[in-house]
């Protein structure tokens, strides 16, 4: 809970603050990186410094939670801070990187505001960074604790034993622990981050959702390959794709991720579009393994049949369900060079043209949904679901990248 003294120095500074964000978010990151270039080689994703993405989300993010302090002053916004504090425990942040952020966000405030940030706004605005970062290392700590490693100490060797590409751009690695060990539980749902050394020496961490089956001896994660086109080609991916082998030892995080599937037998579902199927896979791979009769409806976009990974996989976990349905939909639904998968009668299958228009499936009243894929696909289905008079605390839906926050509007 914001102060008294400090709610209406927030209230007053706010819309300037918000306005300013995007320098002050550039002035930061110049000033991180000048202290400490080992961030921006070892822990920032710099591709999405590159292109901007990564500066608007940080600087942003304190701003959006100020606006909640100051909507709801009674309340804390636990479930934007859970996913924020899964993605921070994935990539190994520890309690001294606040501080150092701390450090460096006041002074890029203090510089592009100049003689507004007085010594009352400054300790304002210092309250409301650390009630924020102070709710994330409570946070983190507890995960750090519940996977039984030290601050920080999240990374394992893990050797790839099987590599498949699935398409062009989606290459898929089976990992077993290096030590022999079977690879530890995780839920449906949930990522790993992976670290990679790259030419020049940078170790650039990415996530990738497991698409595996859970309660086996190993993981699979599926990398999308991003080439290059509006911004640079993916580090990482283009890494993985061109160099991992089998036999490889990659250095990857436990499993993390609040977008988990939980037990019980209401109606589901679970829609995506491009690589943001993979963590459906894990969620139909459990109901599968589990027996399960709840009524789902999954829903996939792609650009095309082709271009769908784990397509046929798909098609197989549905068919095993009794109370299953499969809808598709494919921008150019025509182009495949894929053998035609054959519809099982007790989950039917349909193909369609173009964008998802969820209006036209039947969904019941008491569903619970899933959603993982760019955010303005994510954005569109939550607006067409909410408008279907499905309510708001019954989606759900994960963000990869830097948009934690801009993915709530």
């Amino acid at each position: 809970m914001l102060s008294e003294q400090s709610t209406p120095v927030i209230r007053a500074t706010l819309p300037v603050v918000g306005a300013a964000i995007e320098e002050i978010a550039e002035v930061f990151y110049r000033k991180l990186f000048d202290a400490y270039p080992e961030l921006l080689r070892d822990l920032f994703n710099r591709g999405n410094q590159a292109n901007g993405e990564q500066r608007q989300a940080l600087a942003g993010s304190i701003a959006a939670f100020a606006g909640m302090l100051l909507a709801h002053p009674d309340s804390r916004p636990d479930a934007m801070l859970t996913r924020i504090a899964h993605k921070h425990a994935s990539l190994g942040v520890t309690a001294d990187q606040y501080k150092i952020v701390n450090e460096h966000l006041l002074a890029a405030i203090a510089d592009v505001l100049g003689e507004a940030v007085t010594p009352q706004v400054a300790d304002a605005w210092d309250e409301v960074y650390w009630l924020m970062a102070n709710a994330l290392i409570a946070l983190e700590a507890r995960l750090y604790a519940q996977h039984g490693t030290p601050e920080g100490g999240t990374w394992q060797r893990m050797t790839v034993v099987a590599r498949h590409e699935e398409t062009p751009d989606a290459l898929a690695l089976t990992l077993r622990p290096a030590d022999g060990t079977p690879a530890r539980a995780f839920r449906p749902g949930q990522y790993v981050s992976v670290q990679v050394e790259l030419p020049d020496g940078a170790r650039q961490i990415r996530q990738y959702s497991l698409s595996g089956a859970p309660g086996r001896p190993e993981w699979r994660i599926t990398v999308k390959r991003l080439r290059a086109g509006t911004g640079p080609a993916g580090e990482v991916s283009s890494r993985l794709h061109e160099q991992a082998r089998i036999g490889d030892v990659l250095a990857v995080s436990a499993p993390f991720g609040d977008l988990t599937l939980p037990d019980g037998d209401g109606s589901l579902l679970l829609a995506s579009a491009g690589i943001g199927g993979t963590p459906m896979l894990a969620m139909l791979h459990h109901l599968a393994a589990t027996g399960s009769s709840r009524p789902v409806t999954v829903v996939h976009a792609d650009r095309t049949p082709a271009d769908h990974a784990h397509r046929d996989e798909l098609h197989a976990l549905v068919g095993r369900l009794p109370q299953a349905a499969l809808h598709l939909f494919y921008e150019e639904p025509g182009h495949t060079t894929a053998a035609p998968v054959p519809t099982s009668p007790s989950a039917p299958v349909t193909i369609s043209a173009g964008r998802v228009d969820i209006s036209t499936l039947p969904l019941p009243p008491d569903l619970t949904t899933y959603l993982c894929g760019p955010v303005p696909f994510m954005r569109a289905l939550r607006g067409a679901l909410l408008h279907q008079g499905i309510p708001p605390q019954a989606i759900h839906y994960e963000v990869f990248g830097p948009d934690l926050w801009l993915a709530q509007q």
